[in-house]
């Protein structure tokens, strides 16, 4: 959803409204069991006419921040009217108060509103970008996150957030890769869980909770060529495996609300969908909170060719949607389609409660008004506290890729030189969706680095390159507020003078990579390198003799073999939030030793693509240690391995992680088995580490890939201090769809690995009897 600006009236409506004090429908308690809550819809329902059902399935954009490429006109004709169920992108206690007191006051009923926003990373206080979060491997780090946006977002009269996406993917060509977890099934599993648990709490009545709405619904991260929008054609094994699992995680979580995906599956759109939203989601997983659309995805069905809006509206509403984003088609075809009987009254019906449950679950038809606070607002949003978190969360999603000679960390001496397109672009550092921020307020890499050295250090700064060099492209990738000013000299001028600056200096920090909104919606790429610019650049610095470091802003794993070759340090940074140039000075300079390890496998070229770890094994397997062999699954050019494997990341000190040890070597049915490893620190200073177990079915009915995670660990250790790390595996924990879509584990041998990444692992036996 793309970010444009537009103006929304309601500010001029205060006048009209600002003195009734009507009271809406009573709700029976704030907190109530679910009979209470049936009795009060089915009574309200009751009262309602077939227009206002139709009328309360209808979000608006409120118009700060839409995601598209048209707004909504007539608004408060409509909301009088009866004819909005909620907005969203509106935001601020009294904007919201104003939208809701003319709703409440002004219809027959006084129906509530409810109010979303895309609180993807953050609403003020910005964290990492969700790809980064994913390489803390931290839940309880990411479950705060969603805490800190819930408490600003719902103080600033929000309740309800567009958020977690969970769309597994494993094609770095697409560029929302930055708003999900990364490659894999079980991770993102764990973490959609932490990011529902944080945003709603344990009680949705609570003005410091949003409802979550679990999205992409579904597959969207396998957008055939990763280009957005795309179409998605699976097998239902591989859906059910490894695709469904991070949706299903959200669900079980308790999240109130799913957005559907644009793009088409096996023929059929999302939006459209009956088999996946009502067979599926409804019937198979017992999902009973609302269904909405994304961004006039009911219109665009017209473009996949499914007719004009009145028949795609009949068919969004007929498949399972409830709550039609933007578009209008329910509002302005519906009526006609159930005198027609295109439609049913139970769809509407069932659309229209679970939209009347949201808001009840929220507790708005108790107090409409609840989130509409405006001292909460001055004292709980892009506090000093939050702000402090924002820069711890991203110092652990950094990722040391490389540090030959231990050139890492940095002393607060001598001269830095600070070089690069993005080293001084404060608007960039936030990272795409983040809608919601004061992009003033972040912290630059040269403001980070200047303020961790003051006056023990001399930061010279150079832009070095363009972003890219095309000037139409540069601007594509630099919307929305994120603009890096293009010099204009000569490329040789400027990179002259980022020369002459790393020739005075002792040590030289290259910032170079994406812009932020290089990734994102619509933002796909097919070539994931560096640009070609800023290699020439780093191919200048390199050739001064004196040592790079390499900070990398990304949005998706980038092939980055060449600099890999030739750079001798190299700190993947993502976009880190708010806070990013804090937190970069603190892990270049060794105030925190970095932990992240990556979720997402990084390829050695696009051509490798899709590159994952949990791949199968083929009957042609190679070897390994082997490059080439002719007649086996390889690549004439290079290897099958990546560049960086998933799991994967560096840390100032060293780590050894010992085979693992098994309390049997047998586990039976319902019964489990104890894995355990011995983890040293065996370097020279303090240090996380995460401790991965993954698992493989050696004989199954169908092909098995040849690891899976199953389970993680992050882990504190002091220099030379040892710790024990202890997993159990269940059955449960080796089952997997089979091709009749049974959730099964099949008796016969496995094998376990621990390590620190999916390729550095110790493995031992067991089986698994019935």
């Amino acid at each position: 959803m793309k970010v444009l600006k537009y103006i929304f009236t309601i500010g001029a409506l205060t006048a009209v409204v600002a003195c009734a004090q009507q009271k809406p429908i009573a709700q029976t308690a704030s907190i109530a069991s679910n009979s209470k809550m049936d009795v009060f819809i089915s009574d309200l329902m009751s009262k309602m006419t077939v227009e206002e059902k139709i009328g309360q399935l209808n979000l608006l954009t409120g118009g700060e921040a839409i995601t598209g490429s048209t707004g909504n006109s007539d608004i408060e004709k409509k909301v009088k009217a009866g004819q909005v169920g909620g907005f969203f992108s509106l935001s601020t206690p009294k904007k919201i108060r104003t939208a809701q007191e003319l709703a409440v006051n002004n219809t027959r009923l006084k129906i509530p509103l409810i109010f979303g926003m895309d609180v993807i990373h953050g609403y003020k206080t910005v964290f990492p970008i969700p790809l980064g979060m994913a390489a803390t491997w931290d839940m309880a780090l990411i479950k705060r996150t969603a805490q800190i946006a819930a408490e600003e977002a719902a103080a600033d009269g929000i309740n309800w957030t567009f958020s977690p996406m969970v769309d597994v993917s494993r094609d770095p060509r697409w560029g929302r890769f930055s708003e999900g977890s990364g490659e894999d099934t079980f991770l993102g599993s764990e973490i959609a869980k932490a990011m529902v648990q944080g945003y709603q709490g344990d009680d949705l009545t609570k003005i410091n909770t949003l409802m979550a709405c679990v999205k992409h619904f579904a597959l969207y991260g396998a957008a055939e060529a990763g280009r957005d929008y795309n179409t998605t054609d699976m097998s239902l094994v591989k859906m059910y495996n490894e695709y469904l699992p991070p949706y299903k995680a959200a669900i079980d979580a308790g999240a109130g609300t799913v957005m559907v995906s644009f793009n088409d599956i096996n023929g059929t759109p999302a939006t459209a969908n009956k088999w996946l939203l009502t067979d599926v989601l409804r019937n198979e997983w017992g999902f009973k909170g609302m269904v909405v659309t994304d961004y006039t995805g009911i219109n665009e069905l017209t473009a996949h060719g499914l007719g004009d809006l009145q028949q795609v509206s009949a068919l969004a509403l007929n498949a399972g949607v409830d709550m039609d984003m933007v578009g209008e088609g329910f509002l302005t075809t519906l009526k006609k389609s159930l005198e027609e009987g295109k439609v049913k009254i139970e769809d509407i019906n069932r659309a229209c409660r679970y939209i009347l449950e949201a808001k009840y679950k929220l507790g708005l038809f108790e107090d409409p008004y609840k989130y509409c606070n405006d001292e909460r607002a001055k004292t709980k949003i892009f506090t000093a506290e939050n702000l402090k978190f924002a820069r711890e969360a991203a110092t652990k999603s950094f990722v040391l890729l490389k540090n030959q000679n231990n050139l890492l960390p940095l002393k607060k001496s001598g001269t830095i030189a600070l070089i690069g397109p993005l080293a001084d672009s404060k608007v960039n550092m936030p990272g795409t969706w983040s809608v919601s921020t004061d992009l003033s307020k972040a912290i630059s890499v040269k403001a980070g680095l200047e303020n961790a050295v003051g006056s023990n250090a001399k930061i010279i700064y150079a832009v070095g390159s363009n972003l890219v060099e095309d000037a139409a492209y540069q601007t594509r990738a630099t919307m929305f507020g994120r603009d890096i000013k293009r010099d204009t000299r000569p490329e040789a001028v400027i990179i002259k003078e980022a020369v002459d600056a790393a020739n005075k200096a002792d040590v030289v920090v290259a910032a170079l990579g994406e812009s932020s909104e290089m990734s994102g919606e619509s933002s796909s790429r097919t070539d994931i390198k560096i640009p070609a610019i800023q290699q020439r650049l780093l191919k200048a610095l390199l050739a001064t003799g004196k040592p790079v470091v390499l900070v990398v802003f990304d949005g998706r794993p980038l092939d980055l073999s060449w600099e890999n070759e030739t750079v001798p340090a190299i700190l993947n940074v993502w976009f880190g939030g708010t806070e990013t140039g804090n937190a970069i000075a603190d892990v270049l300079f060794g105030d925190v030793n970095p932990s992240g390890k990556l979720s997402a496998t990084f390829p050695q070229n696009v051509g490798q693509i899709p590159i994952y770890y949990s791949h199968k094994n083929t009957g042609r397997p190679m070897q390994k240690d082997e490059w080439f062999k002719k007649f086996t699954s390889n690549y004439l050019d290079v290897t099958n391995e990546p560049l960086y494997p998933f799991g994967y990341g560096l840390s100032y000190t060293t780590f050894d992680i010992a085979a693992p040890i098994l309390d049997k070597t047998t586990i039976t049915s319902g019964g489990n088995i104890t894995v355990s490893t011995t983890v040293k620190n065996t370097g020279t200073k303090d240090g996380e580490e995460v401790v991965q177990l993954y698992i493989r079915d050696l004989v199954g009915s169908i092909t098995r890939p040849v690891k899976e995670l199953k389970g993680f660990q992050k882990i504190f250790l002091k220099a030379g201090e040892s710790k024990k790390v202890t997993f159990t595996l269940t059955e449960n924990d080796l089952k997997f769809y089979n091709a009749n879509l049974d959730f099964v584990a099949e008796p016969g041998d496995f094998k376990v690995f621990v390590g620190n990444s999916s390729a550095n692992v110790k493995e031992a036996d067991f089986r698994l009897v019935k």
